[in-house]
């Protein structure tokens, strides 16, 4: 039986991905730095000797709103590190190469729905990183029998999650009232069970060409919907405050001068609609995800009561 080589295994992803596809009795070869220290080990001979069939790209360097990061540091590993695994794949006998890059390739905001078929205008480091890899690997030239497919998530979720959802939720159970109701914004998010089931009907369909491929839940969140779900959970009443958007804005223009829990980029981030289409990759998976918006984010709420 052929193996699937996963990098990134211990992220986020990489931890939910690995039980759903070897329940479905596919064999994981799972690689990351935590384990192994270097990527340079991942050679076509490595690949031929475990009989790898499909190499699975998650591992990357995260968006980071702190703005901690050395911007080479993204440059580095999401584009570097996926132009070296990626020539190693069209040396190597493995056949597809998936490679999760970001929907923040094409655009940091959106007034319409995002297609694959729209210009992409990333305007953060993290986003041109993706970018960059993505062209790097689209420009390569393909062996009949190999393919390349990019999917492009939204905000992925999910137990285990402890990125700004946790914050949020960590915020209503304090009691803390949610001061940025006046934004009336819906979004795209992705349930982690819908990303592994899109993955496992991409490894085992060799019907499915090459191609890009955005990837959200079918149904868009308000965060105040979010808000009433985390509430509900926690048998309380949502806490709401409609504070003037103007104020809001100034508070968060003085965030990016004076280290203050929020600034512009934060607040674009929780208070713009962001809306993504995936009616490409539906359409050729043929298959409707297992998961609703609303159950995927219930799931996910209630995995954050066992964290501290």
């Amino acid at each position: 039986m052929s193996k699937i080589l996963i990098t990134g295994a211990s992220g986020f992803v990489g931890t939910n991905l690995i039980p759903y596809l070897t329940e479905r009795n596919l064999e994981i070869i799972p690689f990351s730095r935590k384990n192994r220290g270097s990527y340079d080990c991942i050679t076509s001979e490595y690949i031929k000797i475990e009989d790898i069939d499909t190499i699975v790209h998650l591992a990357g360097k995260a968006h980071d709103l702190r703005k901690s990061v050395n911007p080479q540091e993204y440059f580095e590993i999401n584009t570097r590190l996926t132009t070296q695994l990626f020539e190693t794949f069209l040396k190597s006998s493995a056949r597809t190469f998936i490679y999760i890059s970001s929907i923040k390739a094409i655009a940091d905001s959106t007034e319409f729905p995002l297609t694959e078929d729209i210009l992409p205008d990333p305007l953060t480091d993290y986003g041109k990183s993706k970018l960059a890899a993505e062209q790097y690997l689209l420009s390569q030239s393909l062996l009949a029998d190999k393919r390349i497919i990019i999917l492009r998530p939204c905000m992925i979720h999910g137990p285990g999650n402890k990125g700004n959802l946790n914050l949020l939720y960590q915020i209503v159970r304090k009691g803390i009232p949610y001061p940025l109701a006046a934004f009336d914004n819906r979004r795209s998010f992705l349930s982690i069970e819908n990303l592994c089931f899109a993955i496992y009907e991409l490894i085992i369909r060799r019907d499915i060409n090459s191609g890009v491929y955005n990837i959200c839940d079918d149904e868009s969140i308000s965060t105040t919907e979010i808000i009433k779900m985390m509430s509900d959970s926690l048998g309380r009443s949502e806490k709401l405050l409609k504070i003037p958007k103007n104020l809001i804005r100034l508070i968060a223009s003085v965030g990016d001068i004076l280290p203050l829990p929020l600034n512009n980029e934060r607040l674009q981030k929780m208070t713009e609609d962001y809306l993504v289409n995936n009616e490409k990759l539906k359409k050729v998976i043929q298959k409707p995800f297992p998961v609703n918006a609303v159950d995927g984010f219930k799931k996910t709420i209630e995995s954050f009561k066992n964290i501290l």
